[in-house]
């Protein structure tokens, strides 16, 4: 068994069940900046990120971007084209990362000897589509700022001395990314707000240090 798959943490059912599915591809590594998957393509294979991030994004003709989500070990993604169908968006390596990649007649015997992963299947697609419906909705009805405060709250993790801390050493073009907006319309906000005493930088990581204003 590959390092990388003793190393694949099982925590629940759902978690012994991805790290069986995932012995049964191929364990694969890959640079930062590699494009693992490319939106239009046809899929025949999911992946599973053992270690490392990914990210999935879509651009348009002028090259503005959006991201749909970001995934780290234990997640899989790539399952939504397995009927066939043409990859709906791409995917990119935000650091060196491994996968095992499973091809649709590793999965479909998988389902077969395992049935309930279907249903667990099927409710992490559910789940991804009721965040797109609702990031569809924000996109329609919420501007940037709303866009911007749910998005840092969703990223934060709350700490001992009663401040939130996002993690992730993210970028102002990779929270525009997200938000569906420009990176000197959220450098223009998260300055305001530092500006105000609501956020501070620790590290490169933004702190949300008192509760973020309701209007901007």
């Amino acid at each position: 068994m590959p390092n990388q798959l003793r190393d694949f943490v099982a925590n629940d059912e759902y978690d012994l069940a991805v790290r069986e599915l995932a012995a049964r591809g191929d364990v694969r590594r890959y640079r930062k900046g590699t494009i693992l998957i490319h939106e239009g393509d046809t899929g025949e294979t999911m992946f599973i990120v053992l270690s490392g991030r990914v990210k999935v994004f879509c651009t348009d003709p002028q090259d503005k971007e959006i991201t749909f989500g970001v995934f780290g070990a234990g997640e899989y993604f790539g399952e939504m084209a397995l009927d066939g169908g043409t990859r709906s968006a791409s995917v990119i390596t935000q650091f060196p990362s491994t996968c095992a990649v499973v091809t649709r007649s590793a999965l479909l015997a998988f389902i077969a000897q395992r049935p309930e992963f279907a249903l667990q299947l099927l409710s992490k697609v559910i789940r991804r589509l009721r965040l797109a419906t609702r990031d569809a909705r924000n996109l329609a009805f919420i501007d940037v700022y709303g866009r911007l405060t749910v998005c840092l709250q969703e990223l934060a993790t709350p700490q001992a001395d009663g401040s939130e801390r996002i993690d992730e050493r993210i970028t102002h073009q990779e929270i525009a990314s997200r938000l569906g907006c420009s990176r000197e319309m959220v450098s223009r906000i998260l300055k305001d707000l530092a500006s105000g005493g609501y956020i501070r930088l620790s590290d490169r990581r933004i702190v949300l240090v008192n509760k973020l204003p309701q209007r901007w």
